[in-house]
């Protein structure tokens, strides 16, 4: 018996070993980054976000960091994406030392400028009490709107978004963009090769036929653009394409960086605390 107390303490010993050797959440995130030579930035902006949970294995697995812009969408669990139900999922992304930025609360699209001065823009929100119909926004208002999907970013992750926003669609004008800039939000677009489709109709556009077109012609220091589930697309993009878009890059020398190590963000980020 004392041999078989001993061997189940070294059994015991081993596997605090073992524990201890695999990194936790928080000290993947505080890895410092190595040199990257050819970074690419994958960036997800909210949906219905019913792939939200295996995106979030996916990055884990692959110990990938990206930039969420979030706005309050509607969900598959009868809420919406910034709602409390998914508060602690924003958390533990946060604790993975991914980045967050601002795609306006409502997730308002911009529609056209209306003439005049001081500027005011036509604004279609898709999400709140809103949702569907065009007004005027003033400058202040649509700049209070990117700040309020910034705050409550800051308040269920626990961790200061970064001063960038993305406008729904990418549908912007020169003045809203000043605009924005204005009020501390610099806006953020994504490469044409970083467009990775699965917002498009997969009868057309499949999985393999996207994957294979992002491999093919993805460059360094794009900007890439997924989303956290599309309603319309009956092939979900994600469960097929993520990983296996994840790994091909790697195996062609890419790295994957946050927009906060992005260059042409760099100087805006520094300049606003």
């Amino acid at each position: 018996m004392p041999g078989a107390s001993r061997r189940a303490g070294l059994a015991v010993a081993a596997s605090m070993v073992a524990l201890a050797a695999v990194p936790s959440p928080g000290a993947w995130a505080a890895q410092e980054l190595p040199a990257c030579e050819k970074p690419v930035y994958l960036t997800f902006d909210t949906g219905h976000m019913g792939i939200a949970p295996l995106v979030a294995d996916v990055l884990k697995r692959q110990e990938v960091r990206v930039t969420f812009f979030a706005a309050a969408e509607r969900t598959q669990t009868d809420g919406d994406s910034l709602d409390d139900h998914w508060a602690p999922w924003w958390k533990a992304r946060a604790a993975e030392g991914n980045e967050f930025g601002s795609h306006t609360y409502d997730h308002a699209y911009w529609r056209a400028d209306v003439k005049g001065a001081p500027p005011s823009f036509r604004i279609k929100p898709s999400a709140g009490p809103q949702n569907g119909r065009e007004s005027t926004w003033s400058a202040a208002e649509y700049c209070a709107n990117i700040k309020k999907a910034s705050d409550r970013l800051a308040a269920v992750t626990g961790k200061k978004p970064l001063p960038l926003y993305r406008a729904p669609g990418g549908k912007t004008s020169p003045a809203l963009l000043a605009a924005a800039e204005g009020c501390g939000y610099k806006y953020v677009g994504w490469a044409p090769a970083g467009f990775l489709g699965d917002e498009l109709p997969s009868e057309k556009f499949s999985n393999a036929k996207l994957l294979t077109q992002a491999l093919d012609t993805i460059r360094p220091g794009d900007i890439l653009l997924a989303h956290l589930g599309i309603w319309s697309r009956k092939d979900p993009w994600a469960p097929a394409n993520l990983e296996p878009l994840i790994v091909g890059l790697k195996a062609k020398g890419f790295c994957f960086r946050t927009l906060r190590q992005h260059p042409d963000f760099k100087a805006w980020i520094a300049s606003h605390p």
